[in-house]
């Protein structure tokens, strides 16, 4: 069976199992679970403003978990994936409200252009430090964070400040259209999504892909191989602070209008959490952010119409987390019988695999 595919199964049967011991928690509280877990299918699904909430929530999750695991099978563990939204953010806001000499398309091209630039580049400086200097990345991230809000905190109440209670930049001038009103979904979603596509078609049917891939797993043996494994490593964080960049121009122009203070705060680590999951499964990642994105939304709604706190779709979270990170809890279920690996191949078959390979 297909390492994706198991993947998946032992994704599904975590969220399983995580909901039954949730529902345990429900019965404990003296609160009906099938009532409960309904009000929050509900509540993130009926409706255009429920079900286009979900979506809104699905969008930065989806490109965070990506850009993380993008790094993160290049051997880059990036924590700073929430400074490069900050700063990203900030770049098309900026472009968006003081460049309005250019024409509209270009306008639209020159924020995201930005937004993408300045995520990379962002991300190109903990790289360069650990790929020269063996500096932590993920020290150089966490810190270089705070860099990042305060950077963007001095600049909406400063230079770009709209003046108002809040700390925020004027409206910027182009927006992305909004559908499913009520609700923020943008079309910021379907972009989203293409790139997506695109970066997991890189990672598993180019060339390049096959370098991001052999540089995470021994970058010893890639150096022996003739790749540049120092360049392949800042290159991979490089692309995931532009995804970083590029969630934070979708948030700003597509859900906000103008740049919030703290706008993105836990985007980045919601998103890492997702990728932590799967284990940087960029196939899987989609799946388990739509999963977070429901349990998101409809938290509020179970609270509403059960009592049932929505702390505890956390704790069901929490739980998720926990039998995620064990590996050999569904094990037993792929081993298939006597003579066979977790895999299901007899060692007969694997060896005449590992010929045809040679």
């Amino acid at each position: 069976m297909n390492k994706t595919v198991i993947a998946i199964i032992k994704i599904l049967l975590t969220i399983i199992v995580s909901l039954l011991v949730g529902a345990i928690f429900i019965v404990i509280i003296h609160q009906n679970p099938i009532e409960a877990y309904g009000a929050l299918i509900r509540g993130a699904f009926e409706g255009k403003l429920k079900f286009g909430t979900t979506l809104a929530n699905f969008t930065p999750l989806l490109l965070t978990s990506i850009a993380f695991a993008i790094a993160a099978q290049a051997g880059a563990f990036n924590v700073g994936v929430e400074g490069e939204i900050f700063l990203g953010g900030l770049a098309a806001a900026y472009i968006a409200i003081n460049w309005t000499f250019l024409p509209t398309p270009l306008l639209y091209i020159a924020a995201f252009a930005g937004a993408i630039l300045v995520g990379a580049l962002w991300a190109w400086i903990p790289g360069v430090l650990k790929a020269y200097y063996n500096v932590s990345e993920v020290c150089t991230t966490i810190l270089m964070n705070s860099v990042a809000l305060y950077i963007t905190s001095y600049m909406v109440n400063g230079p770009m400040s709209a003046g108002v209670q809040n700390p925020q930049s004027e409206n910027v001038s182009i927006r992305l259209k909004q559908f499913m009103r009520p609700s923020s979904v943008n079309i910021g979603i379907f972009i989203a999504i293409i790139v997506s596509i695109g970066i997991i078609w890189m990672f598993y049917k180019t060339p390049y892909g096959f370098k991001l891939r052999t540089v995470g797993s021994n970058s010893k043996f890639s150096d022996c191989m003739g790749i540049d494994s120092k360049k392949i490593f800042i290159q991979s964080m490089m692309i995931s602070g532009a995804l970083g960049g590029l969630t934070g121009v979708i948030e700003i122009l597509g859900v906000h209008g103008y740049f919030l203070d703290n706008f993105a705060t836990n985007l980045g680590f919601n998103g890492m959490l997702a990728a932590l999951i799967v284990k940087s499964n960029l196939i899987a990642c989609p799946a388990l952010a739509f999963v977070l994105a429901i349990l998101r939304t409809g938290a509020l709604r179970m609270q509403q119409a059960t009592g049932v706190p929505k702390s505890l779709v956390d704790t069901v979270t929490a739980i998720f987390i926990i039998f995620a990170s064990m590996d050999s809890l569904f094990n037993f279920i792929f081993k298939g019988g006597k003579g066979k690996n977790r895999i299901g191949l007899k060692p007969k078959q694997q060896k005449i695999e590992v010929k045809e390979v040679k």
